[in-house]
């Protein structure tokens, strides 16, 4: 677990933080970057849907080439489709890998009591404001980093069903028409 936390920059020693921000304001702020979090969370869960989405396609398309027995013909197609299924198993292994997840607080830091109860309430939210915004921009490379794989798998499998697409229609129609 990584926790971020972002330093402050101080204001001048004659204006106090009330001075600088209004309460209501704060309250605000720290509103939005909760909901800017929470949308984060959602995406990331939507992204791990679609994740499991594209495992149980290629798991349904391995499936049904194996059943049919096209993958064991030796042909061009057989290729492509056992390497686009090995790309695209790898792109989504790598999507779901575990990527460390930063919060703020950490918890388990003894030091955090030392840390933020010593903080006036418009200093600690000031503070877990920074805090979110650090962890919003860690966390959004690791979201990016699963939406970019999963945009490659997503290709990979449209590849590999046009691929399967042309293999039936080889393997099974042209003979016939060819006759």
């Amino acid at each position: 677990m990584i926790t971020a936390i972002a330093t402050l920059h101080h204001t001048p020693k004659d204006h106090s933080i009330k001075d600088s921000f209004s309460q209501v304001t704060l309250n605000l702020a720290f509103e939005d970057i909760r909901a800017v979090s929470q949308e984060q969370q959602d995406q990331s869960h939507t992204l791990t849907t679609k994740l499991n989405i594209l495992f149980v396609v290629n798991g349904a398309l391995l499936t049904s080439l194996s059943i049919s027995r096209l993958i064991y013909i030796p042909s061009v197609f057989s290729l492509v489709e056992v390497l686009g299924f090995l790309i695209n198993f790898i792109l989504l292994i790598n999507a779901f890998l575990p990527r460390q997840v930063i919060i703020s607080p950490n918890l388990e830091d003894n030091k955090f009591l030392e840390r933020y109860l010593t903080l006036s309430p418009q200093e600690y939210q000031l503070q877990m404001m920074a805090n979110f915004v650090e962890i919003y921009k860690a966390n959004k490379i690791r979201i990016d980093d699963i939406c970019q794989s999963l945009i490659y798998s997503a290709y990979t499998t449209l590849t590999i069903a046009i691929c399967i697409m042309l293999h039936i229609l080889v393997t099974y129609f042209v003979p016939v028409i060819i006759k």
